[in-house]
């Protein structure tokens, strides 16, 4: 139980942190600051860190393991989100009676001005109650402060293979408006991946850019189709 008005660290570098109460926090400022921790690389090491170029931020996103980078991966291609903060800040306060800290993994901003944090964790963590009862307090202190609090593990291995497939093809700049254009409409009424990608081809006079272009629409989701199945030529299309 948290006794305390709980508070807030962010990390501006090396020399500059900012404190205060985690009432005062305003979401946006955070996307000012740098990661409250620091991303670490040495040989041997068990944990996967990097940096992961997000074309929701357009620019680098850290992670420190690879689920992380799953979960980044999903909320890159999540069309709602706007701005991706990795560790984005320390959260401390009184539990039990003891001052505890924590840090999250991720805090999203969406298109509709809310605004998530995110905790990765692999599923069979969360079968220790020291650490499910750890998340509760600090879910129950980040959703007081109105923001909502998501808890993210292991994603179906087919929507994952699909969609780490796809993040190939979702920089913008690589793909000319008008070749974008054209490939939406000529695949606007094609039943099938197999038969968008003829279409596309024939749009464009050139089979393997215009598979690329198609490849790019989906991870825009100006092409829709179900992707907990493996991607195949019979995969059925859908306009959004």
């Amino acid at each position: 139980m948290t006794t305390s008005l709980p508070g807030y660290t962010l990390r501006f570098d090396r020399d500059d942190l900012e404190r205060g109460e985690l009432s005062d926090l305003d979401a946006p400022h955070v996307f000012e600051a740098e990661p409250r921790r620091t991303f670490r690389w040495h040989r041997g090491q068990r944990h996967y860190p990097g940096r992961y170029w997000s074309a929701t931020t357009e620019g680098f996103v850290g992670y420190e393991s690879r689920l992380e980078l799953a979960a980044l991966l999903l909320e890159d291609f999540d069309h709602r989100a706007v701005r991706i903060a990795s560790q984005p800040f320390e959260l401390i306060a009184d539990r039990d009676g003891v001052e505890r800290s924590y840090v999250p993994d991720y805090l999203i901003e969406h298109d509709d001005h809310r605004f998530t944090v995110i905790e990765v964790k692999p599923k069979r963590r969360l079968e220790d109650p020291d650490i499910a009862g750890a998340l509760r307090w600090a879910g129950d202190i980040i959703q007081s402060r109105g923001w909502a609090y998501r808890i993210v593990t292991e994603p179906a291995p087919a929507l994952l293979s699909n969609i780490r497939f796809l993040a190939g093809y979702r920089r913008r700049w690589q793909f000319p408006q008008r070749d974008v254009d054209l490939v939406e409409e000529a695949t606007r009424e094609a039943p099938t991946l197999g038969a968008g990608l003829r279409s596309a081809g024939a749009a464009l006079s050139d089979a393997p850019y215009a598979r690329a272009v198609v490849l790019h629409l989906l991870w825009r989701r100006l092409i829709l189709c179900d992707l907990t199945s493996a991607l195949a030529n019979h995969t059925q299309l859908e306009m959004p």
